[in-house]
């Protein structure tokens, strides 16, 4: 990582709004995704840098090394739920206390495929910083990122992965944040989007006789036993 400070000029701070953001790591592919916030966080302009294992051990605190290798592990091996304090060295050299929350990443199929989650920057948050507050901000953006995927998943038929790679693709093309794309998709898709009533009449359909597939599957399942 040559020229750190050049790399993050003009961010040597994180803006409120920038302090929370969200990750995905798919095992197979040791394929890191951050959320611009993620990025900017770690002391990077968005889209300029690999993502890569090595990258984020190379920002551990010396005295967090422990802390961050087990993090890592963690995630990288068996996808494990877990929940981390500690520092990390910014691009531009700078000590910040972040807050790392991961979840098991799953396929359609229910196999565990990697870890997602979110970073919270504790390190602007004042003398008494206020971790709740910063992750019910998080957790009102993520329910907005699920449900544009849902939006994605009904339109195009992709699985919650690939409508999350839309997502993410579509930020990174147009220096969007993530957030704020979203919440525009969002917006558009439900307040603009005239639905044929052909499409509506068979989501009509679809809802009210949902429980009755739901009754057949589970017989079905009592028949195979």
């Amino acid at each position: 990582m040559k020229n750190r400070s050049a790399e993050c000029n003009g961010h040597s701070s994180i803006r409120p709004k920038d302090r929370v953001g969200a990750f995905r790591y798919i095992r197979a592919e040791e394929r890191w995704e951050w959320s611009d916030a993620v990025a900017q966080i770690h002391g990077y302009e968005p889209g300029t840098v690999q993502r890569t294992t090595a990258l984020v051990l190379s920002h551990k605190h010396p005295d967090d090394a422990s802390k961050v290798a087990a993090l890592i592990d963690a995630m990288a091996g068996q996808g494990q739920p877990f929940s981390s304090r500690h520092r990390i060295i910014d691009a531009a050299g700078r000590t910040r206390t972040v807050l790392v929350v991961g979840e098991q990443l799953r396929d359609d199929a229910g196999e565990v495929i990697g870890t997602e989650g979110f970073y919270v920057d504790l390190s602007d948050l004042g003398q008494d910083p206020s971790v709740d507050a910063a992750i019910a901000d998080f957790t009102a953006h993520r329910s907005q990122i699920e449900q544009a995927k849902g939006i994605l998943m009904a339109v195009y038929g992709v699985p919650a992965e690939h409508a999350f790679d839309i997502l993410v693709w579509r930020s990174q093309e147009t220096n969007t944040k993530l957030r704020t794309l979203v919440a525009q998709i969002i917006d558009d898709f439900t307040a603009h989007l005239e639905m044929p009533v052909s499409i509506r009449e068979r989501v009509d359909h679809l809802l009210l006789t949902a429980h009755k597939r739901v009754s057949e599957q589970r017989l079905a399942e009592h028949a195979s036993e």
